[in-house]
């Protein structure tokens, strides 16, 4: 026999020997999942909910149960909830956002979205909307409605007030301003009265006594598999589809019969059709062999197993596979079709693709963003995968999905109805209603500075965007800014002050000195640093800084802000501004003058950056006179591949 056919030899016996143990299987997994378990303080737990002790292959990969506390805790949608209840008979469960558990101010603010494959709330369900940082306008009013102590960054004199969603307008809003809001949903019959006369105390028991869910996953095939005595799980070759385990070792959509002889027919059946599938598989194996084995490349490759696109594809498949229940959602490309009723409306574009506008399946907007086929081979698609995946913050895009079919590349995210903040600063024809107003500017500024503080600081693993500009800031409803576009992105340990990197990454205008040229200092978060300032004195500007000649001749425009800085003189796009308005724009420049220091060193972090935007104008010196006028026109857009690590839960 031919050296090269041994392996064959072996595969084909170790096939043939494992049919028997393949029969064995299922009655040892009827075993297992037929029994109940117990997560934290929940008893008598069933499909289609698994974790602990019980395997994954006894419910649905969805419904993934922590237990490594006192109560089980559910992640939804990269989200964790904690269970309060689960009732198997009526598909019901009561979970409360586990960040709100003891504590009514949590760090990290969003809104919540359900998997709405496989969730829907309860009837019984209200919508509470909690506001932060909110400030009396009124010295020593003390008379504005559901007031709870809140310190916003540890501000004196802040608190928080809440409402229900239909009720907001109702209270004093006109003495009181507030920094941010977040929706949360209650039970209704608990909260009853609550929005209109609630205390601190009471609104601590409504959030910690949760909301009703009811969930979808195979209920109707699982009851009648259990009902004609099987018990239910699922199969790692389909994930997410039932398989009815049955006693006698044998899958079946139901396992008993009401007639003579139907039992003895189906495993006859069975038994021949497991014959005929397991001939079927060795001659397919077989034939994958003789192509591994004699159908190597010049580089002694096999072209089947070792090409660059199934390379692609086994790199994102094990960094999910690490991402457990926290993956985003994988859709199929026809799913993706579906939702943009073919891709009919195009909400805009770019070297990566094209972005549309869609809808899930409860009618939630969602923006698509389809990738080039031969853009980086699928490596930023993979980089914004696994970084994205990893933040939860309100001032960072949310992330709902994804597409991976062949080299259809999608990536699904929350809708943002008021675009990119590109086009508000730097629209010529943009009418004077529409112009953003400096109070929104700076909330956005603020906000922004919030979103990079997190990824550089808020993660186990620091996440470096290297590509901050206004075209990848997205605005929401209430021009809430989230940060987007991870494509260059770069994960490291937050104890690495100074990265190794051997391209550059950017956009022109953007990049920071040392990210082309290393005699400049070692890359690190201060890159980011230097792209948030240019990207505020571009929103001071109001228009791109790499537009030079316009409006102030050919001078490099942050030289130009230096020089008007230092002589007090009016800085902005808008002819009359106020003393507030002077102020929030004098504020903003001297933070991005700081922010675009040529030493990283120079540079404040974004916590301090956060710091001195909140502070007083007066606290702030002015910066040494930025000198890098000539630099910002060479590098262009670049991007590249660099080792991704695992995922992990940072909400």
């Amino acid at each position: 026999m031919h050296p090269q056919l041994f392996p064959i030899s072996f595969m084909f016996v170790a096939i043939v020997a494992l049919i028997p143990a393949s029969l064995a299987q299922g009655n040892e997994q009827y075993l297992n999942c037929s029994q109940l378990f117990q997560c934290g303080n929940i008893q008598g737990i069933g499909y289609p909910f698994w974790g602990a002790n019980r395997s994954q292959s006894c419910g649905h990969p969805s419904f993934f149960l922590n237990c490594t506390g006192e109560a089980p805790v559910l992640t939804i949608q990269t989200r964790p909830y904690r269970v309060l209840s689960i009732d198997n008979a009526t598909y019901a469960l009561t979970v409360v956002r586990q960040e709100f558990w003891n504590d009514t101010c949590p760090q990290y603010l969003y809104n919540a979205t359900l998997d709405p494959d496989h969730f829907n709330y309860a009837a019984d369900t209200d919508e509470l909307v909690l506001r932060y940082g909110c400030t009396t306008l009124v010295p020593g009013n003390t008379t504005i409605a559901n007031q709870f102590p809140c310190l916003a960054n540890g501000t004196e004199g802040t608190f928080g007030i809440f409402a229900s969603a239909g009720l907001t307008t109702m209270l004093n809003f006109t003495t009181v301003s507030c920094n941010t809001s977040v929706s949360v949903l209650v039970n209704s019959t608990v909260g009853a009265g609550l929005s209109s006369n609630g205390t601190s105390a009471k609104l601590t028991e409504v959030l910690e006594s949760g909301v009703g869910l009811v969930w979808e996953a195979n209920n109707t095939n699982c009851q009648r598999c259990v009902g004609s005595g099987g018990a239910c799980g699922s199969n790692s070759s389909n994930p997410g589809s039932l398989v009815c385990y049955c006693s006698d070792g044998e899958y079946d959509a139901s396992c008993g019969s009401s007639q003579p002889g139907t039992e003895s027919k189906r495993n006859l059946g069975k038994k021949l059709g497991i014959g005929i599938g397991s001939v079927l598989v060795v001659g397919v194996v077989t034939t994958l062999a003789l192509f591994y084995y004699f159908g190597r490349n010049s580089s002694g490759k096999s072209f089947i197993f070792w090409n660059n696109e199934n390379e692609v594809h086994a790199n994102l498949e094990a960094i999910l596979n690490n991402c457990g229940s926290l993956a985003p959602k994988k859709y199929s490309y026809s799913e993706v079709k579906k939702m943009t009723n073919s891709f009919k409306e195009k909400l805009g574009q770019g070297g990566y693709g094209l972005v549309y506008k869609g809808k899930l399946k409860n009618g939630s907007l969602i923006a698509v963003k389809v990738l080039k086929e031969s853009k980086g081979n699928g490596e930023e698609f993979i980089n914004e995968v696994t970084s994205i995946s990893r933040t939860a913050h309100i001032n960072v895009v949310t992330l709902l999905g994804f597409c991976f079919e062949r080299r259809k590349r999608a990536l699904i995210y929350e809708f943002m109805p008021n675009g990119s903040l590109d086009k508000f600063i730097s629209d010529k024809n943009l009418s004077v209603e529409h112009q953003l107003g400096w109070g929104t500017l700076y909330q956005i500024a603020i906000g922004i500075a919030r979103g990079l503080e997190y990824l550089h600081r808020g993660c186990n693993t620091r996440i470096l965007h290297f590509d901050i500009k206004p075209h990848n800031i997205l605005l929401d409803e209430g021009f809430c800014p989230k940060i987007s576009d991870f494509g260059l992105a770069k994960l490291c340990p937050k104890k690495n002050s100074i990265i190794s990197m051997s391209d550059t990454r950017g956009t022109a205008g953007y990049i920071a000195p040392e990210v082309f040229s290393r005699i400049y200092g070692g890359v690190s978060h201060k890159s980011d640093v230097y792209s948030y300032g240019m990207m505020i004195i571009d929103m001071v500007g109001g228009r791109k800084n790499v537009d030079l000649g316009v409006d102030h001749t050919t001078e490099y425009f942050p030289d130009w802000l230096y020089r008007h800085l230092e002589l007090a003189e009016e800085i902005g796009q808008h002819g009359n501004i106020n003393e507030a308005e002077t102020e929030i724009s004098r504020k903003m420049t001297t933070v991005g003058l700081w922010c675009i220091q040529t030493d990283p060193s120079s540079r404040p972090a974004m916590s301090k950056v956060v710091e001195m935007l909140e502070g007083s104008l007066a606290s702030l010196r002015i910066p040494p006179r930025p000198f890098l006028a000539s630099l910002q026109r060479a590098p262009a857009e670049s991007s590249s591949t660099d080792n991704l690590e695992s995922c992990s839960s940072n909400v």
